[in-house]
């Protein structure tokens, strides 16, 4: 299991960067399976995996982060460079948390993420991907994206694909006119079907292979709307003049044989990896639009929540700086546990051979026992407050040569398995300054 010294290392496919083909290309399995495939990597102990409309991305815990960008080595093997992000410790972690607050969304601080990021943390716990480190990472980026939302105004205005979907056809469109389909009745169909509604649609028909969930979302909204099921499709896209669709499918749902009798008519695509043939775009009567002609929209909103991304910066800052300092404290920590455990062994054996001679010359009272247990405990902690200051400090710092040379130093095995102490009490002697973490007194003993 990682532990203290571990460090997390990422890569990253996003819309910054890449197209949607390029991101599509690294999307290939579920985050369950992307995890559970990290796992087996030489060196990973733990893994993370998230895959929403615009990004693919993965993280791992090990030891050396040269062992970490080994085993992320070929993640998007079919992207090129300039659209792979690779994200070492600290960058990892800030980036999980603007990706939580929405700052890295194609609709800056849109919703959905938040949702979409605790589905992956629960895909990857289900598989044995989580462990202490990724898991207060991925808390504490979910803390401040819930912070984001209800302390900032950073998700006001164009909240999702689908209300960027139905803005951008508000261009081409009198929607008060229209018959709009909605292709799949998933969380991203529910909002695009809100939207539309909002937008006031005049009609409405939402197709999905399960017809009881298109009737859920054709129930959720006040406008004429109709449940249709995907057999039907044809004659929902011949009836209607725009196409919004956002399925999970793996495989085209809309294709030339599909709109051959469409008509006039307004294609869009929001779904990840794509509902709609590229090839339909050679049909004179039809425009398709997939997600990276959504940008335009997305930038007025992301012009208006300016001040508001500005503030959830700050917001990240504080939080990164928290967690990094307990991060930082954990590897100090372990050093010094180290560090007095290793002292521990020594003492209690030179005590135990100092007694044995002792006693050789005469019988010793408890009271004298305790006296040379108590002399050795100062001994030990007064020589060893001086190093535990030096080691907090070469924490605070990021000193980390300094950190794991007290490691190999004090822990031999360095990683192997350490003898556990008996719990006991400060030992009288130890200097206040000397700042012995909780868990390393409560294996320290006055016997």
């Amino acid at each position: 299991m990682s532990g203290s010294r571990s460090v997390i290392t990422g890569v990253s496919v996003s819309h910054v960067d890449a197209s949607v083909d390029e991101i599509e290309r690294v999307s290939g399995d579920s985050e369950r399976e992307m995890v559970r495939d990290l796992l087996t990597r030489e060196g990973v102990d733990e893994a993370f995996a998230l895959r929403t409309c615009n990004r693919a991305e993965a993280y791992i815990v090990s030891d050396d982060a040269a062992v970490g960008r080994r085993a992320l080595r070929d993640f998007a093997p079919d992207v090129r460079d300039g659209a792979v992000t690779d994200l070492d410790h600290e960058a990892a972690i800030r980036h999980l948390m603007r990706v939580a607050t929405g700052l890295e969304s194609l609709v800056v601080g849109e919703d959905q993420i938040l949702g979409q990021f605790r589905t992956a943390i629960e895909e990857a716990r289900s598989v044995g991907g989580i462990g202490p480190m990724l898991d207060e990472a991925l808390t504490k980026a979910l803390h401040v994206g819930e912070r984001a939302r209800t302390e900032t105004a950073i998700n006001e205005g164009v909240v999702s694909l689908g209300s960027a979907a139905v803005r951008l056809a508000e261009r081409h469109l009198d929607l008060t006119e229209s018959t709009a389909v909605v292709v799949g009745a998933g969380e991203m169909g529910l909002l695009t079907a809100r939207a539309l509604d909002a937008a006031g649609i005049g009609r409405l028909l939402v197709v999905n292979r399960t017809v009881p969930h298109a009737e859920h979302v054709a129930r959720d909204v006040t406008c004429e709307a109709s449940a249709v099921a995907l057999d039907a499709l044809p004659a929902a896209v011949g009836a209607a003049e725009l196409v919004v669709s956002a399925t999970a499918s793996p495989d085209y749902v809309l294709d030339d044989a599909t709109l051959s009798g469409a008509g006039e008519t307004l294609l869009i695509d929001i779904a990840q990896p794509r509902d709609i043939d590229p090839a339909v775009a050679s049909l004179a009567a039809v425009t398709v639009h997939d997600i990276d002609a959504l940008e335009s929209v997305t930038e007025e909103t992301h012009d208006k929540r300016q001040a508001a991304a500005e503030r959830v910066e700050e917001m990240i800052d504080d939080e990164f700086t928290h967690l990094m300092e307990r991060f930082k404290r954990a590897r100090a920590d372990e050093a010094i546990g180290a560090m007095y455990e290793s002292a521990e062994r020594v003492k209690q054996r030179e005590v135990e051979t100092a007694l044995r001679k002792l006693e050789s010359q005469g019988e010793l009272t408890d009271d004298q026992r305790e006296t040379v247990g108590a002399l050795a405990d100062t001994i030990v902690n007064q020589l060893l407050a001086a190093p535990t200051k030096s080691l907090r400090e070469a924490a605070a710092e990021d000193d980390w040569t300094t950190i794991q040379t007290a490691m190999q130093l004090f822990d031999p095995e360095f990683g192997g398995e350490r003898p556990t102490l008996p719990a006991g009490e400060m030992p009288d002697g130890v200097a206040e300054d000397a700042d012995v973490p909780p868990h390393v007194v409560d294996r320290l003993s006055d016997d």
